[in-house]
């Protein structure tokens, strides 16, 4: 099992406003010395000092609300991720790169993909991730080159979202061709395959653990993937809905067929048992004709009337 790389800050950490209270004493402190410069230059150099050591200070501020976090580097070396919510402060030294922990959709575009049997199908998703593994979302990837500059010299809480939702959408799309190149649009050729349309609760389990394997290096985790758009591609749309349509008018007719030969053999049973006639293997094979003719027919039968003798 691979060791998880994330841990705790374990650093000194005061509260926050009474690290503001004794900030606002140092500069007090310091500005009280430039006073007393006056009579001693010593005490310039030591007001300047307590106003530079006040300055870097009020670098260590934090400010975190609930699932929020951030991943302290001290020097290039990871220190922990800082969870504690609230207003704290910490080691104005070290960078402080702030990372949300909550849960967000990607909704991306549909794809065309082939499907098992090689029919291009439009397929699309819609799945709901998180970020669970703050030291592998910065450290595993090179998340900070996929957010790019910031005119401010750093990278943003957004832009560094942004990233991660990127490497998100890029991993599901190959996610997503290779679950839907495994199964067939629909059960043509056999009834006990899984299919992309029929069976969606199957297909979707597997999406999810597939793109859990995928996201699992960068730290994020999927909760749930669904697909949400399938349908043939347009070249081969009308194609397929004709041959749809083929298929319910053989299932349609083989009920009719079966309904029909049900109905005369009950008629031939009930003439027989009833003596109305007595009709020989030849006349039973006619009747028989006429009334598959008549139940299996579109069009409403014209019957033709005989006056003379069965025989």
């Amino acid at each position: 099992m691979e060791k998880n790389k994330e841990f705790a800050y374990e650093g000194f950490v005061m509260n926050g406003f009474l690290a503001f209270f004794l900030l606002l004493a140092l500069f007090a402190v310091a500005v009280y010395m430039y006073v007393l410069a006056d009579k001693d230059s010593c005490w310039a150099i030591a007001g300047s000092l307590l106003m530079v050591i006040a300055c870097i200070c009020c670098n260590g501020f934090v400010k975190l609300e609930p699932n929020e976090a951030k991943v302290l580097v001290f020097f290039g070396k990871y220190s922990g991720t800082f969870t504690r919510t609230g207003f704290n402060w910490v080691n104005p030294l070290m960078s402080k790169k702030s990372v949300s922990l909550r849960a967000r959709n990607l909704n991306p575009e549909p794809i065309k993909v082939n499907d098992k049997a090689g029919n291009p199908v439009m397929i699309g998703m819609v799945l709901v991730w998180k970020l669970e593994d703050t030291y592998k979302a910065l450290f595993e990837i090179d998340s900070q080159s996929l957010a790019g500059p910031s005119p401010k010299g750093g990278i943003s809480t957004r832009q560094l979202a942004a990233a991660f939702e990127n490497f998100v959408r890029v991993q599901s799309d190959a996610a997503l061709r290779q679950v839907a190149g495994c199964y067939a649009y629909d059960n043509a050729d056999s009834v006990d395959e899984l299919t992309l349309r029929s069976n969606a609760e199957e297909i979707n389990e597997r999406l999810v653990t597939t793109l859990n394997d995928r996201l699992s290096m960068a730290g994020m985790h999927v909760i749930e993937a669904r697909i949400n758009y399938l349908a043939y591609a347009p070249e081969i749309a009308a194609v397929m809905l004709r041959r749809q349509q083929a298929d319910a008018i053989i299932a349609a007719r083989e009920k009719i067929v079966d309904g029909a030969v049900s109905m005369v053999k009950m008629a031939l049973d009930k003439l027989k048992a009833e003596g109305v006639v007595d009709l020989d293997e030849e006349r039973k094979a006619a009747m028989v004709s006429n009334l598959l003719v008549v139940l299996c027919g579109d069009e409403p039968a014209q019957p033709v009337v005989n006056s003379g003798s069965l025989y």
